[in-house]
């Protein structure tokens, strides 16, 4: 087993690798930024190293400055979190070359699936599903041709990198070069790759992953799906396990492809493989793989009671994952709520301040991974994702039950939160009967059946209110004055800044 672990990454996931490494005996090195050097993974660090400015470019992604940590520190392992440099084949290889464990699949393996294009070509002589489209597009005429062949709408995507960036949806052929155009530079400024590629555009399909597990001997299972069909830009929002659509046939069917994709490039560790699933049709589709922990990770862990982030230093340590297909099932049902500093109202856009007020709801089946507390600065510089709360309960109904009143008791004051819109996306009846697609939230927001006018005011004058009670806070703290003549050592008068209501 490793002796001590450098986290290459920041934020709430930082925090679950050192709470599994605690328990697992390793000692932990974090990394922080300027904007870090406050924050809650660097105070739960066995030691930190300081690595740049706040950009991540000149620190998170800075990968000299993360092998000079790691050397420093004398780490053996390197375990790169989700997001940042995880899916990044040099960076893996990079570690690999200087004798260090990386803490996930192999460089090739990252390489291969972290193209989209090639991912479809392997996935295809693998004989796994794939979405109708085409690899290797250069000229704008090949673009049309191939959107002719496939029919309107489509998708066009970046070939690399994932999380939704680089990705259009056309609609019409007279949108077509201004996507392209738009996707290439987004995709070029993201991941220093312009490659596009095109598919068929599946408006009202659900969103479904596959969980997949392997170790460094061959062996390779599915955990399951997740049901992540609650999206914005792409991006998800809310996730739960089992998918209130699949049946026990079909959720056979679509593990056993995972697994098959998988195996097509000798992968092991943790990873997902995300399908597009037809409800109407009960056809799926491979649509990529992420070779790296999810952030939704949490709602398999309470529903297989395996803990995924031990499994994966075990297994990057050279251990065997002890479990048969046959041997794992779920319990229960889970359901993730990822909490965020952004305006849901305003275009999801982020929402930057300082925490005035940051209470985490406690109880029974309910579990917070978060970053954040009470004064910390959400800032313009990373993800603007707050805490992710989970639930867990016996069946679907209850489970929707208890997230609604954890939500209730997630108190959050000086930055806006899509806290009220995921209360208002569990109560529609299109969530509670399974139909939410992937453009579900898009075309719901348009209705205005989303968003209560009164709700949005409420958060906006509850933060002013929080606002100007710390003001007032510390107005209190710095004045020297005091009345000698009052007793009452709570009366107003004793403030003499000129407050009044």
């Amino acid at each position: 087993m490793f002796k001590k672990i450098l986290i290459a990454n920041r934020g709430e996931f930082a925090i679950r690798i050192l709470r599994a490494c605690k328990e697992l005996g390793i000692i932990t090195v974090a990394v922080y930024s300027d904007a870090d050097k406050n924050s809650l993974h660097v105070q739960h660090a066995d030691e930190a190293i300081h690595i740049g400015a706040a950009s991540p470019k000149e620190s998170y992604l800075n990968v000299d400055k993360l092998m000079q940590a790691a050397r420093v520190s004398k780490a053996d392992a390197i375990h790169p979190g989700y997001g940042f440099l995880s899916e990044n084949a040099s960076f893996a290889g990079t570690v690999a070359s200087a004798q260090l464990a990386f803490i996930g699949p192999s460089a090739d393996s990252i390489r291969l699936m972290g193209d989209k294009a090639e991912s479809k070509i392997a996935m295809k002589k693998a004989g796994v599903p794939t979405v109708p489209g085409f690899e290797g597009l250069e000229s704008e005429a090949d673009f049309k041709q191939a959107a002719q062949e496939i029919g309107y709408p489509v998708l066009v995507k970046a070939s690399a990198g994932g999380g939704g960036k680089g990705m259009r949806v056309v609609n019409a052929e007279s949108e077509l070069r201004e996507a392209i155009e738009s996707a290439r530079r987004e995709a070029l400024n993201s991941f220093g790759d312009e490659r596009l590629l095109i598919e068929k555009y599946l408006p009202d399909a659900h969103h479904i992953e596959f969980q997949v597990f392997g170790d460094q001997h061959g062996h390779l299972v599915h955990l399951f799906e997740r049901e992540c069909s609650v999206q914005r830009r792409h991006q998800k929002i809310i996730e739960e396990t089992p998918s209130p659509l699949l049946t026990n046939e079909l959720r056979q069917q679509m593990g056993e492809a995972a697994v098959k994709a998988a195996r097509a490039v000798n992968y092991f560790n943790a990873g997902t493989v995300e399908f597009i699933f037809d409800p109407l049709l009960s056809t799926y589709y491979f649509l990529e793989m992420n070779t790296r922990l999810q952030v939704e990770h949490p709602v398999t862990e309470l529903t297989t009671g395996l803990d995924l982030v031990q499994w994966q230093i075990r297994v990057a340590a050279g251990e065997h994952f002890p479990y048969q297909q046959e041997q794992l099932s779920q319990r229960g049902h889970a359901i993730e709520c990822r909490v965020y500093a952004e305006d849901p109202a305003n275009g999801f856009l982020p929402s930057t301040g300082k925490l005035l007020q940051y209470i985490e709801p406690r109880g029974p089946g309910i579990r917070v991974d978060s970053g954040f507390t009470a004064g910390d600065e959400v800032t313009h510089f990373y993800d603007p994702l707050l805490a992710k709360l989970i639930v867990y309960g016996e069946n679907r109904e209850t489970t929707i039950q208890r997230m609604h009143a954890a939500l209730k008791e997630f108190i959050v004051h000086g930055v806006v939160t899509n806290i009220d819109f995921m209360q208002s996306v569990l109560a529609h009846e299109d969530f509670a009967n399974g139909k939410v697609t992937t453009r579900w939230v898009e075309k719901t927001l348009e209705s205005g059946s989303l968003l209560p006018e009164n709700r949005q005011q409420a958060v906006g004058l509850q933060s002013l209110i929080a606002a100007a009670l710390a003001d007032l806070t510390i107005v209190n703290r710095q004045s020297k004055i005091v009345n000698p003549n009052e007793p009452d050592p709570y009366s107003p008068w004793k403030n003499p800044s000129g407050f009044r209501t």
